[in-house]
């Protein structure tokens, strides 16, 4: 029975990995200096929450079979020198992952926007058909207990993700999960910190693409011009395929597919979101599902958690939540409901919460990237900005970066409630509120708040 050791288990996505290993069987433990919800009440569950939080080298023992490092361990810590000084195997996150699905056959969702979407897609025609496989997605679906699931399955789908592994391996994830499928759904920069220009991003996906197997097929999106440039020059030695946005139409605000196989209403809109939905049609043909299949099982799909997904519904209001933060996904979900919801008025809040969007260097790229909206919000908060170790931002120059005269910028959470709360009020159509945000808003609670 194998023991394997997480150092800085709470990770979103590093807890999920612990809770599907214990499930198979492994002895695990693990250590983190600070472990929140939904992860702690989650290992608390499984007996896996640490005694006392910190990093304890004597926890490192020859007993171990690996570590799995995660990124929010620094290089110098102790347990991962301990690790080190006793030679046991040290494997970042996609490593240990790829180390228990090398005998499975692998897909591999990469990109920009749209990952977990087009994996939330897959995962679910897939279960509608029985079939058995593994998992990794980035959010909670419908349908599925947890985020990771390792079992006997011949299959495995993999959201994959161009951040780097481990404070030991700064190379992108998705370099280490050698896919035999693979999908490549859009290139816009993000990651400043990370990445600090935008060919040093698209480089990876270079990277990427060039590092895969003869044999790998790739459906790439076929509508964006970089994914283009990037599969011209790094996927001659491929099967690439191209993929596109299916023929629809509207039927009040419900999507409509027109396909060889007849008419299909589908539970999810806007463009971005009916080419996701092509790709996932195209990975799963390529598993062996009937296109007619695909389209049934589809049509039940409701969305992955804080994608596009509906938070609040009463006479004359619409509130929606979206994961959007980088400049394309805003204008991609913005643009989605407008054509969707054309007869409302649409109030648009973002929250800058990542790095990048944070950053005055990259904040040029959100020019007009909220111009859809009729009303048009944009909050941060300096908490959020020391976190970071970033400096001060002033609302003249957010507004300026985001090129949009009447855009109000607002910095205390209170006059954020104040000011949604005014703009759904009293307007003479129905209103959609897009909220979007990787963070939370500071805690507001969009319920009770409009």
């Amino acid at each position: 029975m194998k023991h394997i050791h997480f150092i800085a288990i709470g990770g979103a996505i590093m807890h999920q990995l612990a809770l599907a290993l214990q499930r198979q069987g492994y002895i695990v433990t693990g250590s983190d200096d600070e472990i929140n919800d939904p992860a702690k009440s989650n290992l608390a569950a499984a007996g896996l929450l640490p005694a006392a939080f910190g990093w304890h080298p004597e926890k490192i023992t020859k007993q171990l079979d690996a570590i799995v490092l995660g990124m929010h361990a620094r290089s110098d810590n102790p347990e991962l020198l301990e690790a080190k000084k006793l030679g046991i195997p040290i494997y970042s996150f996609p490593q240990y992952v790829y180390e228990v699905s090398k005998n499975k056959k692998r897909v591999v969702v990469a990109g920009s926007h749209g990952k977990t979407t087009i994996t939330s897609m897959i995962m679910h025609i897939l279960r509608h058909q029985g079939m058995e496989f593994d998992y990794l997605v980035g959010a909670r679906v419908a349908g599925f207990n947890d985020s990771v699931k390792l079992s006997d399955a011949p299959l495995i789908i993999l959201e994959g993700d161009e951040y780097p592994a481990s404070p030991e391996e700064r190379r992108p994830k998705i370099f280490f999960y050698h896919p035999h499928i693979s999908v490549l759904s859009g290139i816009a920069w993000d990651h400043i910190n990370v990445f600090p220009t935008y060919e040093n991003y698209f480089n990876q996906f270079e990277q990427y693409l060039a590092g895969l197997d003869s044999t790998t097929k790739v459906f790439y999106n076929n509508e964006d011009a970089e994914v283009q440039r990037v599969i011209a020059g790094s996927a001659k030695h491929l099967p690439a395929i191209p993929y596109e946005t299916p023929a629809f139409h509207y039927e009040e605000g419900t999507p409509v597919l027109e396909t060889a196989k007849g008419e299909f209403h589908v539970s999810v809109f806007g463009r971005h979101n009916l080419l996701n939905m092509k790709a996932a049609i195209d990975v799963c043909m390529e598993l062996g599902v009937a296109e007619e299949d695909c389209y049934k099982a589809i049509a039940s799909f409701t969305g992955a958690a804080r994608r596009l997904e509906k938070v609040k519904e009463e006479q004359g209001l619409l509130v929606y939540r979206d994961f959007a933060h980088a400049p394309s996904k805003l204008r991609a979900t913005l643009n989605a409901v407008r054509e969707a919801y054309a007869s409302h008025y649409l109030v648009a809040c973002f929250e800058l919460h990542t790095f990048s969007s944070l950053n005055e260097q990259f904040l040029s790229e959100y020019a007009h990237s909220m111009d859809a909206a009729d009303e048009s919000i944009v909050y941060f908060s300096h908490h959020a900005l020391e976190l970071k170790k970033l400096p001060a931002l002033a609302r003249s120059a957010v507004k300026e970066y985001f090129r949009r005269d009447d855009l109000t910028v607002i910095d205390e959470r209170q006059e954020l409630e104040q000011t949604v709360k005014a703009s759904v009020t009293d307007k003479d159509k129905p209103v959609f509120l897009l909220l979007m945000s990787s963070g939370t808003f500071d805690g507001i609670d969009w319920n009770t708040a409009v």
